[in-house]
């Protein structure tokens, strides 16, 4: 069948064969797979400082990132994104491919370029960054025609279990994402992406299976205030609709929240020698657990245990 271009996703659909479904895949993971150029130093930084160093180019964005580890878990991700066909993105396809990711569904542009990120990391945390994911928000939808064309599911046999949805898609996407029959019994789980983006999730607040992990400055963006911890800012996105929520603090207690109800724990504590991908593992991790029957409080520390171990070091990139 010959599919229409330019169509809204909501009316791009195909039936699909009971049975169709791609079994070998635990979870979807939807959003940046990009370039991550970053450059560390054990200095201290301010503006305009010029500090000996470390550059490293690695696979990453937030969608690559979860997968990463969640395959580190024993799961089995597949990634829905869009990779240019320039020597990047093959070679970023190569890396993931290396890596047993699952990029059967992956879209491939011979227009747009591999995406890319750069940023600056110092003894004194993350000096800058700039995400260049252009080339995702202009593919736009179609990186999720395989949900909707019968290979992963489609209107009338929606995909079932887990999605981790990047914020870095468009917030019009992110619309359409949250009234579709495609992801109506999915398991979203949602990040921001960066508190630049945190506002585009506010058209998932209402979605009654969206799960929403930030840290405590996109919690505020994200209820247009200041919160002093995690858990008032738990509660204050409960009250705001949002369906379960996971805050993070830095250092300091992360809190999660669900039916009004909050708990909270402590990460442990380390030397923080990277903060870029951070969010993502500790995102990771709580699926995994999740998945794997682990309770509530445990699920959390387990998370806030692989976040740290990543910042020390400990975790290989």
């Amino acid at each position: 069948m010959q599919e229409a271009r330019g169509m809204p996703l909501r009316s791009r659909v195909r039936r699909v064969r009971s049975g169709a479904m791609n079994t070998q895949t635990d979870i979807l993971c939807i959003g940046s797979v990009l370039w991550d150029v970053i450059g560390r130093t054990a200095s201290h930084m301010r503006a305009g400082a010029d500090v000996p160093g470390r550059i490293t180019r690695l696979p990453g964005g937030v969608a690559m990132n979860i997968a990463m580890t969640l395959k580190r878990f024993g799961l089995h991700p597949d990634l829905l994104t869009v990779i240019g066909r320039d020597a990047e993105g093959d070679a970023l396809l190569a890396e993931a491919q290396a890596m047993g990711l699952g990029c059967e569904h992956i879209y491939r542009s011979d227009d747009l370029p591999t995406d890319v990120y750069m940023a600056i990391e110092a003894a004194n945390g993350l000096i800058a960054a700039i995400a260049d994911a252009h080339s995702l928000e202009a593919a736009g939808d179609k990186i999720l025609r395989p949900m909707a064309d019968g290979r992963l599911g489609s209107a009338d046999a929606p995909w079932r279990g887990s999605v981790a949805l990047d914020g870095n898609l468009t917030e019009d996407l992110l619309r359409i994402i949250a009234t579709s029959p495609l992801f109506a019994q999915a398991d979203l789980r949602v990040a921001p992406a960066s508190p630049g983006k945190a506002e585009r999730l506010l058209a998932l607040l209402g979605h009654p299976s969206a799960t929403l992990y930030v840290n405590l400055e996109e919690a505020g963006l994200l209820c247009q205030t200041a919160f002093a911890d995690s858990a008032t800012a738990a509660a204050a996105l409960l009250a705001r609709g949002a369906h379960r929520v996971l805050v993070t603090d830095g250092g300091r207690a992360a809190s999660e929240g669900t039916a009004g109800d909050v708990i909270t724990a402590h990460p442990p504590a380390v030397l923080v020698t990277r903060v870029t991908g951070a969010g993502d593992t500790f995102m990771a991790a709580h699926i995994a657990s999740e998945r794997q029957g682990l309770d509530r409080a445990t699920a959390l520390a387990r998370a806030l245990d692989a976040a740290a171990r990543y910042v020390s070091g400990e975790t290989p990139l």
